[in-house]
């Protein structure tokens, strides 16, 4: 589970073995990695640590309608009878139909997230496209080889999400790479969505796909983290708060439905004196230690007994989740309340549970909660949520002392296991991360609608007197303009390049949406 020395280009995401991904997306939301022993509970047969575990891919899976708009003329004499347009009899219809298929069988075995494509609807008139709407489906496919704009429209409106695939030069090419306009799409000029509700009906010219079908899937995977951030249910440990902004986890349930769960120390203190009081879970919890510590590239600078602890709350903070049948976890007062009752600090066990797939953070801060579980989601792999730095000839200090070690969701980057900073207390990765690693940054304005991303890379893993894991990364594109974002806030960050697929998706969010890099 070690990585090669090899250095890895910027923005290079991980591909999934397809055997793994096939098994493990039929897990469903976690439900998979948190019941893999049904009924563990301190006391009873414990569910193992295993750092061999395939990294799971996680989300309720994107259901895709493809639609084929078509009308079919009738020649007529001395007359204009037929439109621009390769698809103009039954035979063409039928051969569009099994080329779409084709199509999209190979985009689904391309796809490194949870997406079923329904077989080729037909929508060869007004009605037709309106019973769209009775389908189960999320997002709708619309292929517009000819037809009415009053069958585009109805299509289009069946489901608030839609894409437009029209052909220039894949196959026969399609009247509507003609017609298509702002008559029919959105525009940046439009007026502003509102922040939490449905878009309009109308596509958005953002929606729209020539020929590309890599396009179309980074769509698709934008909608499939839009789709499983709304409704989200989260446990707060010690409840929630927001840096700076008061109204953040207010807002974070109007905008984004999440369901915060709140469960407090007096409930959880007790709980936690059980468990370490059971035999059986301090001696899996020894055991898992041990394991942890032999993974290569792994180096222990603190006591061994903070660690043993921090597996004891790792099972606890699982226990949490599946009783909760929350996808998310998250913890307040993690600098204090939970180190006497622990005896260790909260900082290694979030990150044992972000490397196993699960999505855990530090703070409770639902400023930038919602942004992590967008791009979780988008990356398919753990994302780090970090302090910032004042940036400075194109360089920002990114650190904190929860840092995943599985960043790329396969290995386990080197760390250093230390105390936490502040404390000098517990134990806290300090995790080195590939120099020249190509990262995604988004930093939400407080509790406001306005998002900002960038792209940086990797180019120094230091040791200053700050936070244990962190990383000098070169900000790629207008680094001055960041200077007016500085807010002293939460961020996050995740390997590879997500910008595009982060900006289509607030588009979808009803945020505003700033990107400091280029494309």
């Amino acid at each position: 589970m070690t990585r090669s020395n090899s250095t890895p280009p910027p923005w290079t995401a991980s591909a999934l073995n397809r055997r793994q991904f096939a098994g493990l997306a039929a897990l469903g939301v976690l439900g998979g990695l948190i019941r893999l022993t049904p009924g563990a509970r301190a006391g009873s047969a414990l569910a193992p640590w295993n750092p061999d575990r395939p990294f799971p891919v996680i989300g309720r899976k994107v259901r895709v309608q493809p639609v084929l708009m078509y009308s079919l003329p009738t020649r007529r004499e001395q007359t204009s009878w037929k439109s621009w347009g390769g698809i103009q009899t039954e035979s063409a219809v039928a051969e569009e139909i099994e080329r779409i298929t084709r199509e999209l069988e190979a985009l689904v075995k391309r796809a490194d997230f949870p997406l079923e494509v329904l077989p080729v609807a037909r929508a060869g008139s007004a009605e037709a496209a309106q019973g769209l709407a009775q389908r189960d489906y999320d997002v709708t496919l619309v292929y517009p080889s000819t037809g009415s704009g009053t069958v585009l429209r109805a299509c289009l409106a069946a489901r608030p999400n839609a894409l437009i695939f029209v052909r220039h030069q894949s196959g026969p090419v399609y009247y509507w790479y003609e017609a298509l306009s702002v008559q029919y799409l959105a525009t940046a000029k439009a007026p502003p969505a509102v922040a939490g509700a449905a878009p309009p009906s109308a596509a958005h010219v953002e929606d729209v796909v020539v020929d590309d079908y890599e396009e179309v899937l980074w769509r698709l995977r934008a909608l499939f983290a839009v789709q499983n951030l709304r409704g989200t249910r989260i446990v707060a440990l010690g409840g929630p708060w927001g840096k700076y902004a008061p109204d953040a986890p207010q807002k974070a349930r109007e905008r984004f439905q999440l369901e915060i769960i709140d469960i407090s120390y007096d409930d959880f203190e007790p709980r936690l004196r059980r468990a370490r009081g059971d035999a059986g879970l301090v001696a899996a919890a020894e055991s898992w230690a041990r394991r942890y510590l032999a993974l290569p590239g792994t180096t222990l600078e603190t006591d061994r007994k903070f660690v043993v602890n921090a597996f004891v709350l790792y099972r606890l903070f699982k226990d949490l989740l599946e009783e909760h049948r929350a996808q998310a976890f998250t913890i307040k007062s993690c600098m204090g309340t939970i180190m006497p009752m622990a005896e260790t600090t909260a900082c290694l066990t979030l990150g044992l549970l972000n490397d196993e797939g699960l999505i855990a953070f530090c703070e409770s801060d639902f400023v930038i909660i919602p942004a992590g579980l967008l791009l979780r989601y988008l990356a398919g792999k753990p994302v780090f949520l970090h302090n910032s730095t004042f940036p400075h000839k194109a360089t920002v200090t990114c650190a904190h002392c929860t840092s995943p070690r599985r960043l790329d969701g396969r290995t386990y980057e080197p760390a250093r296991i230390l105390t936490h900073y502040e404390s000098e207390y517990g134990a806290a990765p300090k995790v080195a991360m590939p120099l020249g690693q190509g990262v995604t940054f988004i930093d939400p304005e407080y509790s406001t609608t306005r998002w900002v991303g960038f792209k940086g890379i990797v180019r120094a893993n230091p040791s200053y007197d700050i936070c244990r894991s962190q990383q000098d990364v070169e900000i790629v594109g207008d680094w001055r303009q960041l200077l007016a974002e500085v807010r002293d806030s939460h961020w996050m960050m995740c390997y590879g390049d997500f910008l595009r697929e982060a900006g289509y998706a607030t588009r979808k969010l009803g945020l505003e949406w700033v990107s400091l890099s280029p494309a």
